[in-house]
């Protein structure tokens, strides 16, 4: 393992992309929540985290690159060739994927607060900041859930853009109220980011903690559907 977790960061460090995608994530996530928090009335700190809706695509796109770019270029043969063992290559790749993007959601969340004069010393506040950069995290290992199952960039992006917008969009059209508050319960985006409210927290459809678990199961979900792909299908 201490082999596979060396690889691929040394992987991940090398590649000119992940620098600069990083460096989107933090000053998305950053400047649009400014922009935000400078116009909320109420819950301030969940406007002021409100860059993540756009800066969890530009971290979706780096864990499908994790992954998938290696089977573009055939690099994925001679990872697996240097450990055999594919559930350590994958564990790998999660385990530095996490940290990154643990780092980068620090940095972006804590940009946030900092430009919203939004100190997370509080409780609720403190939850939301610690929840969002959760939440990061989670989504670069759904992205790389799946795009260890698709193998394809273009279509593990499509897959996770697809889960993370198109998912609230439809289930807005239902009418009845009743079935609309179950499928925000169970909509990875709706429902992982209410840990980011620090108002009216009675009314959510779930609490916060609980919310970002449901994100916690799709993204569980990705990992072992694709873990188990990888193992059973030829490189």
């Amino acid at each position: 393992m201490r082999y596979a977790l060396h690889a691929e960061w040394t992987k991940v460090r090398t590649v000119p992309g992940t620098v600069w995608l990083v460096g989107v994530t933090v000053a998305i996530t950053v400047s649009v929540g400014a922009m935000a928090a400078g116009t909320a009335s109420t819950d301030r700190v969940r406007a002021a985290l409100a860059g993540v809706y756009a800066g969890q695509a530009v971290v979706a796109v780096l864990a499908v690159t994790a992954m998938a770019g290696e089977y573009g270029t055939g690099m994925i043969r001679t990872s697996l060739t240097a450990v055999p063992r594919r559930h350590l290559v994958l564990a790998a790749k999660a385990a530095v994927l996490t940290a990154v993007t643990t780092a980068t959601g620090a940095a972006a969340v804590g940009g946030s607060l900092l430009a919203a004069r939004l100190p997370p010393t509080e409780g609720a506040t403190l939850r939301a900041a610690t929840g969002t950069v959760l939440y990061l995290v989670l989504i670069a290992l759904l992205g790389l859930g799946a795009a260890t199952a698709v193998r394809d960039s273009a279509a593990a992006v499509a897959v996770v853009f697809g889960v993370l917008y198109a998912l609230p969009v439809l289930g807005r059209l239902v009418t009845d109220d009743t079935w609309q508050r179950r499928l925000q319960r169970a909509e990875p985006m709706t429902a992982g980011l209410l840990v980011q409210h620090t108002t009216d927290v009675a009314s959510l459809p779930l609490p916060p903690w609980a919310g970002l678990g449901v994100l916690a199961a799709w993204a569980a979900a990705a990992l072992l559907g694709g873990g188990l792909l990888l193992r059973l299908r030829d490189a």
